[in-house]
């Protein structure tokens, strides 16, 4: 089986790589330095290969589609370029039972958002199962490492004037973050969540939270009922875990690079009795699990297919 990755030097692209070098069950096809910017090579490429797995910005990503005219080619797109589009199959295997079996069988799989899976993680099994009502005002707060940034920012937090970089920094202050729509279409919101990302001053790795008001749930949406139903919707999933349910008392501090280098997540249910206050939380790694692990667990689920 043949694979190529195009836009292999970018940060998830070189993790891919790095994941994928030692397989035996795959050939990675690769184009020298000098040729990665010929767009006759690049289609050669890209028409030649079984799989075609795309880490390219979002407009780069939609010109290597419109190459592909070789109709047995699949690919796999790890920009956020065609994650609300028709005829793409939505890359988070957690999702729901049947969404294996779709990117299994799938030509076009678009690899999820590192936001919108903790987001989608937390949020559609509870919508599913009527805890959360569709139209609840959802906010989300995330912290992601820089890497989350791209090349740019890995320069910025690693170079020569590193020391003047601000430990924190909170964006998508417009409120319009392209992660929004994807959230909501997936976690079947019909009211815009708000979204406030921010990056630390630590290389990879995503801490995530959503607050919940119980006097704005359903009565049977107890901390108890969203802990059950969670630890039902992935109790067969090797990649997602849902720990024990903390009350804020015992509350431990939460690491968001304590999964880094994995493709796993964590999602947690902390809550305090005595304010009505729920919080819903997801640790992963934006390179794994939001970015370079996904794409090779859709590309195994790719492969098993064939």
């Amino acid at each position: 089986m043949q694979v190529f990755i195009d836009g292999e030097q970018g940060t998830t692209g070189l993790q891919i790589h790095d994941r994928l070098r030692d397989r035996k069950d795959i050939t990675l096809l690769t184009l020298p330095p000098a040729e990665r910017k010929d767009t006759h090579r690049r289609a050669e490429m890209l028409n030649s290969c079984d799989i075609a797995m795309l880490c390219l910005p979002d407009e780069a990503a939609r010109e290597a589609v419109a190459m592909v005219k070789n109709p047995h080619v699949r690919v796999i797109d790890a920009s956020s370029a065609h994650r609300v589009s028709p005829g793409w199959t939505y890359g988070f295997p957690e999702m729901n039972a049947d969404q294996p079996e779709h990117i299994r069988t799938s030509k076009r799989v678009t690899n999820p958002g590192c936001y919108p899976t903790g987001a989608i993680g937390l949020l559609l099994p509870l919508v599913n199962a009527g805890l959360l009502p569709a139209d609840y005002p959802v906010s989300i707060h995330a912290v992601s490492g820089y890497s989350g940034g791209g090349r740019s920012a890995i320069a910025l937090y690693e170079g020569e004037n590193a020391a003047s970089v601000p430990t924190f920094q909170a964006y998508g202050l417009a409120l319009k973050h392209k992660h929004v729509p994807e959230i909501a279409q997936y976690a079947k919101l019909t009211v815009a969540p708000f979204f406030m990302p921010a990056y630390g001053a630590y290389r990879q790795g995503i801490v995530l939270s959503v607050p919940l008001q119980q006097r704005l749930l359903p009565h049977s949406a107890t901390p108890a009922a969203i802990q059950a139903c969670l630890s039902h919707h992935y109790r067969h999933c090797g990649h997602v875990k849902v720990l024990t349910q903390t009350t804020a008392g015992e509350a431990e501090r939460l690491d968001p690079e304590a999964l880094n280098g994995t493709n796993n997540m964590a999602l947690r249910v902390f809550s305090n009795p005595e304010t009505g206050q729920i919080l819903l939380t997801a640790v992963f790694d934006n390179l794994g699990k939001g970015a370079s692990g996904a794409a090779v667990q859709n590309l195994d689920l790719m492969l098993s297919a064939d």
